[in-house]
């Protein structure tokens, strides 16, 4: 029986009190690392016993050992059921109520405060949005922000200081506004040097040139300039709240990091700001313990449906990752009216997962052969040759499309047929890997090679399935874009295959596994690993330009709504796949998972 978990969609505005009352349990972490320990106890008998048992192949009666290896070396999840039964000590019935009234009185204050925003400076009005960005509480406050920005767009900034500048630039472009480059000309020498040396400012101009398009070389300039002051002069001698931020934009520049997962870090850092807004930062506060309500409540939904796919016990080559799952799409859209959105594109997700291991890790070139064609005909009964193991995921699998659909209005469902085309799109696309894999085929050029790992890398899928979930905003017109693999979607494949490539290249050459364009490039060019590294990461950047010409660009169909999750989804991307492949190594993202989803903030 497949879990049900009927939420609609709802307006964004608004507190969003969720009814779910609990008693408060003492030593939470303390009960945590016990699960943990005992999750590793329970995994490594379960191997013991996998490799003990006989498992038989119904056409041949031979004996099936896969099931008891993991050849990725995949660790076990360090969550277990957890969130299936954990109780937040603040989810009282009575202290909701109270935090909603107050939410609701604060956002009172705080939309006056952006409203007489416009006798204040200018840098103090942009100020003023950064901050509610970051705090992840600009989606209380869409259309006083959106007036504001369309008088801010107007202003005259001739005169203002770098920082102001690039802040305006910042934020316009993040919004959808194609500012010109141009505000930067009178700071910058022929030299290609600019006439700052105060953090703040170089800080300010790097994030804002990441917004960049094709052409547009002061902004190139601005990176490279930036980046060498930031890393050999300031960072050295900085320490405090200012370096930490300067090292995160070093890593991931801001308009590509997501919001949500330092918003906690950030209210903390704010709230010692001699700047502070006493309202926006209790808000904040507030805001967050009652999102953290709504996301522990869709934790335990799709939890209790990953415990109905039986994977610890029938699937133990594949990443048992569905926290993981859960916290990706929570980048994707965090507000409390898109549980339903958030849920259904969590469950898929975790079905790419399923597949990708299913196709990467454990089927034969027959095997494979036989689950794509049932998937083309998306009929379990078709699944007599299958394994065991397969022919039972297959059919969780499709139970699992039939119940994202019973999810859907009558007038929603003609949604699930882009999501079914995407879907079989995907795995004819992962057979096709199977094959180059076991032909030992290395694709000549890394544009051969991205003409059919774009559509393994999954995102396709992913940016359908996260309009499904949406209201009406998301139309047939809407469908009919995104089925075309259109630049932006396209875009966010190639950034994730590079990036994917990038962290996981040295992992895969342990097990056979489908060459990496990092391999393709090395064979085109025939050059070391070190330089094919280097040209991936210049082509990384340049999808980026690709990507944020498509995100300024007037001409596109969809609402920007819309197109901000796809915006959102990439930016993920840049987050899972930094410095690790922090999806498959898990472990990482320990701390993020009980910030977001444990701790809380104490507020009076």
């Amino acid at each position: 029986m497949m879990t049900a978990f009927s939420l609609q969609p709802r307006q964004c505005y608004g507190s969003g009190l969720l009814a779910t009352a609990a008693s408060p349990r003492p030593s939470i972490f303390w009960r945590w690392r016990q699960q943990q320990q005992c999750t590793m106890l329970k995994y490594s008998q379960v191997e013991q016993q996998s490799a003990q048992t006989l498992h038989y192949d119904n056409r041949d009666e031979k004996v099936d050992d896969r099931l008891g290896k993991n050849p990725c070396n995949f660790h076990p999840s360090i969550w277990g059921d957890f969130f299936l039964h954990y109780s937040n000590p603040a989810a009282s019935s009575e202290q909701q109520t109270w935090m909603a009234e107050r939410a609701d009185k604060l956002k009172e204050e705080v939309a006056k405060m952006i409203a007489s925003s416009v006798t204040c400076s200018l840098h103090q009005r942009l100020q003023l949005i950064h901050v509610l960005e970051r705090l992840c509480l600009d989606h209380l406050f869409e259309e006083e922000i959106n007036d504001a920005l369309i008088q801010i767009k107007t202003a005259d900034v001739s005169d203002c200081d770098l920082h102001t500048v690039a802040m305006w630039f910042y934020l316009l472009r993040k919004y959808g506004y194609r500012v010109i480059p141009d505000v930067f000309l009178r700071f910058k020498d022929e030299e290609g040097c600019f006439f700052t040396n105060n953090p703040m400012d170089l800080l300010s101009l790097y994030n804002a040139a990441h917004l960049r398009t094709h052409g547009e070389t002061i902004l190139d300039e601005a990176i490279l300039f930036t980046r060498r002051c930031l890393e050999t002069t300031l960072l050295p001698s900085l320490e405090g709240s200012l370096a930490r931020e300067i090292k995160c934009a070093l890593e991931i520049p801001l308009p590509r990091r997501v919001r949500i997962y330092e918003s906690k870090y950030y209210i903390s850092t704010y709230e010692k700001e001699a700047t502070v807004h006493e309202s926006v930062l209790q808000l904040a506060k507030l805001n967050s313990n009652i999102m953290q309500l709504h996301h522990q409540k869709e934790l335990r939904i799709v939890t209790s449906w990953w415990k109905d796919l039986e994977i610890e016990s029938r699937f133990p080559f594949v990443r048992d990752r569905i926290v993981e799952c859960y916290l990706w799409m929570l980048g994707v859209y965090f507000e409390p009216c898109h549980s339903r959105g958030r849920i259904m594109l969590t469950m898929v997700i975790a079905i790419i997962t399923i597949l990708d291991d299913m196709y990467d890790s454990y089927g034969t070139l027959e095997e494979c052969e036989l689950l794509t064609k049932c998937l083309e005909r998306w009929d379990k009964k078709a699944a007599h040759d299958l394994p065991e193991c397969m022919k039972f995921a297959l059919g969780k699998i499709l139970d699992s499309y039939q119940t994202i659909e019973q999810e859907l209005a009558h007038e929603e469902k003609y949604r699930m047929s882009y999501l079914k085309a995407f879907t079989v799109d995907m795995v004819r696309a992962f057979n096709m890997e199977v094959k180059m894999r076991e032909e030992g085929y290395t694709p000549r050029s890394v544009e051969e090679h991205l003409q059919f790992s774009i559509w393994t890398s999954g995102c396709h899928v992913v940016s359908c399935t996260t309009f499904v979930g949406m209201d009406d905003i998301a139309t047939k017109d809407s469908f009919d874009w995104v089925s075309t693999m259109p630049k932006m979607v396209k875009a966010l494949c190639i950034i994730l295959r590079l990036l994917d490539d990038l962290q996981s290249y040295e992992r895969e050459q342990l097990t056979p596994h489908v060459a990496s364009t990092i391999q393709s490039y090395m064979t085109e060019h025939n050059v070391t690993i070190e330089v094919a590294r280097k040209k991936i990461e210049e082509l990384k950047e340049e999808s980026w330009k690709d990507f944020n010409g498509e995100w300024l660009n007037p001409d596109n169909a969809p609402p920007k709504q819309l197109l901000e999750r796809i915006f959102n989804l990439t930016r993920t991307m840049e987050f899972f796949y930094n410095l690790d492949d922090n999806f498959s190594n898990s472990q990482n993202l320990r701390d993020t998972i009980l910030s977001l989803f444990v701790e809380h903030f104490e507020v009076f």
